[in-house]
């Protein structure tokens, strides 16, 4: 046998062994489909439906009862004129499965499971429904003396505490009655045979009794405070009010008493609201009632705690006003004094006016207050709150009113200082002068003379000032303060000049060693033509020390060094 026979063979052998091995896994697939049919409909004939039919035809059932059994015994029973065929093909189909002829098998399961599926739902539904329809008339019988036991012990609560629902007894009772025409519904319905209407009114009156049952205790809660709590709490407004009213407490533009019948017909309202068991509605006036209880004991309250403190604070608050008026006019009549010899530049003067007049509309308020309160008129809480803030400015005020005092005192004070420095840069410039004169030098430089003349012409400006009949004083403090910096400054540039002054005569003397270097000659004909004839002692310093210090570096640095350290001896 050849090679390519050989292959051929095997993969003959290879397919057949495949395909025996797929008509197997099919065959016993198949076969499961089977047993799953074959149990199913074995499932929907175990309910044997027919024996529920049976009894249900035996309790002689009427209206929607007799109705819905015979809906469901028509689709019970065209769904069970087909189980012969489902079984016939179940066997055909195991038949087949069994010869292994598998196309046949499978159309037979095909068909079969196409048929237990249309049918399953309503065998299923038909069997839920006659289970029901046997129960029914048990369990509404179980349901109705539940339900009357309930009823009676409800109709017992009422009629032993019928005083705490008066105001909705009527309805209550009507309430009651109707469940009493539904329970004799229910129970002619049953007895007709009609139980899925039964059901449906024994469920209408479970519904009933538990929205009464529930409304009870708040129809019994609402009507208490409806009727007492709300009802005392306004008698106790109205008598606390009048007595309030006797005491000379003020109110204002509230009508008290009006608010109080206001509420008591929201009361009104609320109970007819009651009356018809709308506890929605009733809780929304109780709620209105409430909360203009609370404003009102709340307003009481506040007046009668306020008195006290407009008691005890009246005649403190007189005595506080009458001072600071009299601080206002002294400190008036102070500023005025002063202004005719100082200009007040920050507007203390128009700023104390403002406060006097402040002072006295205070005073102004004060007064007509304690003419309400004489008259029996005040408000006061408000009295209380307009006082509390005339307290707290009074300090407010006295304390700047102080600073505005202490303010211009300083004015005297700061006039004398300015007197004494005047006269004391005088000295000084004429001390920095004499001094810079006694040096013997060539001459004064032009820079320095114009500072010197600067100066003399601010003291004198500053001076002249300080004479007018009114003198401006915060002016003359920021003059004084530049005066200052201009005479430190030309006091340094007098010590300057004195300074490079000695330096050039030293260094003139010590370049006398250099006399055959022509450079430092050259420097000392320079550096005396502005020594000599400009005054120029600065640059004449620097045009031979930079001449000596090139000759022999380090030089002028010594030069310099113990001119300086001599001088610190001597101020030592």
């Amino acid at each position: 046998m050849s090679s390519t026979q050989s292959l051929l063979l095997i993969t003959l052998i290879i397919t057949i062994i495949v395909v025996v091995m797929a008509m197997l896994l099919i065959n016993r697939r198949q076969l499961r489909d089977i047993e799953e049919l074959d149990n199913e409909l074995g499932n929907m004939e175990d309910l044997h439906l027919e024996r529920a039919i049976g009894k249900l035809d035996q309790m002689e059932l009427a209206g929607e009862s007799l109705a819905t059994l015979n809906t469901w015994k028509k689709s019970y029973q065209k769904a069970a004129e087909l189980f012969p065929e489902i079984q016939h093909l179940i066997e055909d189909g195991a038949d087949e499965n069994a010869r292994y002829r598998l196309v046949k098998s499978h159309q037979s399961i095909k068909q079969a499971r196409e048929l237990v599926d249309s049918v399953s739902e309503d065998v299923k539904n038909s069997s839920d429904v006659f289970t029901q329809l046997l129960e029914s008339n048990r369990e509404n019988k179980a349901q109705y003396d539940e339900l009357m036991q309930s009823y009676r012990e409800i109709r017992k609560e009422i009629l032993a505490d019928s005083f705490d629902y008066s105001v909705a007894l009527e309805e209550i009772e009507n309430r009651l009655s109707a469940m009493e025409e539904d329970f004799a519904q229910a129970k002619n319905l049953s007895a007709q045979g009609d139980h899925v209407e039964a059901k449906r009114v024994l469920s209408k009156i479970r519904a009933d009794l538990t929205a009464l049952k529930t409304k009870l205790p708040e129809v019994k809660e609402d009507q208490h405070d409806l009727q007492t709590v709300f009802a005392d709490q306004l008698d106790e407004i109205a008598a606390g009010y009048k007595e309030m009213r006797d005491a000379k407490y003020g109110f204002g533009s509230l009508d008290v008493l009006l608010e109080i019948r206001q509420s008591n017909d929201q009361i009104d309202r609320s109970l007819a609201a009651l009356a018809q068991l709308d506890l929605e509605e009733t809780s929304k006036g109780m709620k209105k009632v409430e909360k203009e209880i609370k404003t009102l004991y709340r307003i009481l309250e506040k007046e009668y705690k306020a008195r006290p403190f407009v008691e005890k604070n009246q005649d403190k608050l007189q005595r506080l006003l009458t001072h600071q008026q009299t601080v206002s006019q002294q400190l008036i009549k102070k500023l005025r004094h002063i202004d005719e010899s100082y200009e007040l530049t920050h507007g203390e003067l128009d700023e104390s006016r403002e406060l006097e007049r402040e002072v006295h509309k205070m005073d102004s308020d004060y007064i007509r207050a304690s003419q309400r309160i004489a008259d029996g008129r005040a408000v006061y809480s408000e009295v209380q709150d307009d006082w509390i803030k005339i307290l707290g400015r009074l300090q407010e005020i006295g304390k700047r009113q102080q600073e505005l005092s202490e303010a211009v005192d300083g004015l005297y004070e700061a006039e004398e200082v300015a007197q004494r420095s005047i006269k004391e840069f005088k000295q000084q410039v004429s001390l920095v002068y004499r001094h810079l004169s006694r040096q013997n030098l060539p001459g004064i430089p032009e820079g320095f003379l114009q500072m010197y003349t600067l100066v003399i012409n601010e003291i004198s400006k500053t001076s002249g000032e300080l004479n007018q009949v009114r003198i401006n004083m915060e002016k003359i403090s920021e003059e004084l303060v530049q005066i200052s910096d201009d005479v430190d400054r030309l006091q340094r540039e007098a010590e300057d000049i004195i300074s490079s002054a000695n330096l050039f005569e030293l260094t003139m003397q010590y370049s006398n060693k250099f006399l055959d270097n022509e450079t430092v000659v050259r420097a000392r004909r320079n550096a005396m033509k502005l020594y000599d004839r400009d005054y120029n002692y600065k640059d004449a310093l620097d045009t031979i020390a930079t001449a000596v210090e090139r000759a022999e570096p380090g030089s002028y640095q010594r030069i310099e060094n113990a001119y300086y350290q001599e001088q610190k001896e001597l101020i030592d």
